[in-house]
């Protein structure tokens, strides 16, 4: 995640918990305004909500700072996380702008005294105090706090500094105000004595059972016709939970595969063939792997574990000059050269003065400034003082310029972060107790080596990779044979054209506009974008690119926003109409079996199941074991009379009768305070999602994402 709060400006750790801030749905920022230059026409317009424009470039702001922490902490940003954070993004920014609206209209705010005692005041906020706390206690440090105010209203203080800060206070103001807002929900939840008895109740007392069951596979689908009747019947009894949050839409496609062919690895393999015998005399690896690898890895010393698994078996036990391969990894052929070893040390503990050439004027006026500090530093200065008055990285600086332990890769233990290159090349070839001046992304760093342990083995290989690529005879082959079957298409004949060709269809259902993987398919906001103007039944006009595949698709569903109709959820319900179908022969089946029978065991015998004992099953978990989740079986036994044979309750899994044994009641509530307490944390640990949640079903959004994302 680079170096963080270690080796970077203070300022950078406040802006990385101000992102931080804007991660959590329910706080609120920036508030966009409609009107202004932004809006010069709707290319820029990302949605509406409740009739505010979102600009897109405001948006990308935070989405490029989202996408920033994820790179910070090394994730890779495939179309999958693209999409993940596209989605966290927009919620956050969505949940911005419905929560401002609300604060506004209940005239909500922070007043200035209110707002100078969170930083002043005898309890300064929570992240404030954090950021100024004594390292050895973890208790805030008002020393710390004014030190670092009376620095921002020096004349040497930067203002990007200056300005982060203002920022940061505006998020906390923000906060505060969000705060404010849920403590009024949250205060306006109540529970009584009724539910925490029934609570009580609910998860302590038991019940003991005889069941038996018709299973719904036990009459096979192919004997059960569906009617539109059935459908229609199903549906108008459940259509609360056909409400659709979104558009989404479905498409079918055939796919053409321009995968590398067998020749084409062949080739690759040639290649890397005769660089094999260059790779073995080259004197200056990393040049050669600059001139000649698809990959332009820098060559440095990894200890074992750093390598890829093939090579980290082979290396540590080759001799240097050593060349591995060609060998196949993610997708290339790949030559290695063990180039150099050595042994060195495990980790490093270093502490650092960081200086911000901007400030300085420049790098050599900064590394004079270390230089000068060094001298100090060598004359009897304590290093812990100056660190705390010159230092730019105040994460570390307020604690004597203290940076976690790393390896010779850069590693700090725990997952903590990821050293630079320049730091930890020089931390690693200095010796205990040397003061070193380097420069790295982050500035200028006076560097002081503070132990040095263990001992471990490093090698420095060199890789040249060759990806297994299509050729372009390969790719032509594919592509010509998608263009040939478009062009045969209409809207009528895809499915009769797919079975003439003797290919495969697939199908991508109910994707939002911002998808941008689907099943197959890696990256495809090309062909979503086009579904996303398409109208059902469109063949697309062209052949797509997706990688190594030619994709032709074809628009079969859209599913607007709001209640689904029957025939847009049909295909969906068609399961559960069916066994309603099935469960009127097996409710049938049971009540022959019932009439005339005294007990559970002769209803059984004559439908031809068995009976199953249950014990100890309490309301709260509804689970019949061995079976599965049975709300409205287990929800009627609690509802029934002991040694009473029940009618036939249909179920998940099939049609059950039972009989009750037994309840054993738990002993009396005496003190209903600690489940008031259980069930109104559970209810204020909903409250902030289900709030939004509220906001967002009753707001108007005209959501335009899929044209710009």
């Amino acid at each position: 995640m680079g170096i963080m709060g270690y080796l970077r400006d203070r300022m950078g750790k406040i802006v990385a918990i101000l992102i931080g801030l804007a991660l959590l749905a329910f706080i609120v920022s920036e508030v966009v305004r409609s009107g202004g230059s932004f809006f010069r026409d709707d290319s820029n317009e990302l949605a509406v909500v409740n009739g505010e424009k979102v600009p897109y470039d405001e948006f990308n702001k935070k989405l490029e700072q989202n996408t920033a922490q994820f790179k910070q902490a090394g994730q890779a940003i495939s179309p999958q996380i693209t999409s993940y954070i596209q989605e966290t993004t927009w919620n956050q920014y969505l949940s911005q702008i419905l929560m401002g609206k609300e604060i506004e209209k209940l005239g909500i705010v922070v007043g200035t005294d209110e707002s100078t005692s969170m930083v002043n005041g005898n309890s300064p906020d929570p992240q404030i105090a954090r950021q100024f706390s004594d390292p050895q206690t973890g208790q805030f440090d008002r020393n710390k706090l004014n030190q670092f105010l009376s620095y921002l209203q020096s004349a040497k203080a930067d203002q990007t500094q200056k300005q982060a800060w203002a920022d940061f206070l505006t998020q906390l103001i923000e906060a505060k105000k969000a705060t404010k807002y849920m403590a009024l929900v949250t205060n306006g939840l109540y529970v009584n004595s009724l539910d925490a008895k029934d609570d009580y109740e609910a998860k302590n007392k038991l019940v003991n059972f005889k069941y038996a069951t018709l299973d719904y596979a036990s009459i096979p689908d192919a004997k059960v016709t569906l009617t539109d009747e059935d459908y229609s019947t199903y549906y108008n009894a459940h259509k609360g939970e056909f409400k659709n949050p979104q558009d989404v839409r479905s498409f079918e496609y055939v796919s053409f595969n321009a995968a590398p062919s067998k020749d084409d690895s062949v080739a690759i393999k040639a290649q890397v063939d005769k660089l094999a015998d260059a790779f073995k005399a080259s004197t200056n690896d990393s040049l050669f792997v600059q001139i000649n690898s698809e990959t332009k890895t820098p060559v440095s010393f990894q200890k074992k574990g750093g390598l890829e698994p093939k090579l980290d078996t082979v290396m540590f036990n080759a001799s240097k000059g050593f060349v591995y391969g060609p060998y196949i990894s993610n997708g290339s052929y790949k030559l290695a050269k063990l180039t150099d070893e050595k042994t060195t040390f495990d980790s490093v503990k270093t502490r650092h003065i960081l200086i911000n050439p901007a400030a300085e004027g420049g790098v050599e006026k900064a590394i004079a400034k270390a230089d000068s500090i060094k001298k100090l530093i060598q004359g009897g200065k304590s290093f812990t003082d100056l660190a705390a008055t010159f230092s730019v990285d105040k994460g570390s600086g307020t604690k004597g310029g203290e940076i976690p332990a790393f390896d010779v890769n850069g590693a700090m233990g725990g997952g903590q972060g990821q050293i630079t290159p320049e730091y930890t090349n020089a931390a690693f070839k200095a010796s205990k107790g040397d003061l070193i001046v380097v420069t790295s992304q982050f500035g200028v760093h006076l560097i002081q080596i503070e132990d040095q342990k263990g001992s471990v083995k490093v090698v420095k290989v060199a890789v040249v990779d060759k990806p297994i690529a299509a050729s372009s005879k390969t790719q032509t082959v594919a592509y010509s044979h998608a263009q040939q079957f478009l062009g045969n298409l209409t809207k009528d004949n895809f499915d009769a054209e797919v079975k003439k060709e003797g290919l495969k269809k697939s199908v991508a259902e109910d994707f939002t506009g911002v998808a941008a993987s689907l099943p197959g398919l890696d990256n495809a906001r090309d062909i979503v974008r086009w579904a996303y103007k398409a109208e059902k039944g469109d063949i697309t006009d062209k052949v797509f690119t997706v990688g190594d595949q030619y994709v032709v698709t074809r628009l079969t569903e859209i599913k607007p926003k709001g209640l689904l109709s029957l025939e847009a959820v049909k295909k969906q319900i068609e399961p559960a109409v069916r066994n309603e179908v099935k469960a009127k022969q097996l409710d049938e089946k049971f009540q022959a079996a019932l009439s005339g029978s005294t007990s559970i065991d002769q209803a059984a015998q004559k439908a031809g199941v068995k009976v199953v004992p249950v014990q100890n099953v309490v309301f709260a978990n509804p689970i019949i074991p061995g079976a599965s989740l049975e709300y409205k079986v287990i929800g009627s036994i609690f509802g029934s009379q002991p040694n009473k044979l029940s009618k036939p309750v249909n179920g998940q899994q099939g049609v059950y009768v039972y009989v009750v044994d037994g309840f054993t009641n738990p002993a009396a509530l005496a003190n209903n305070v600690r489940e008031k307490q259980q069930i109104a944390q559970a209810l204020m640990q909903r409250a902030a999602n289900q709030v939004l949640d509220a906001l967002k079903d009753n707001a108007i959004v005209k959501d335009n994402r899929y044209k710009l994302l």
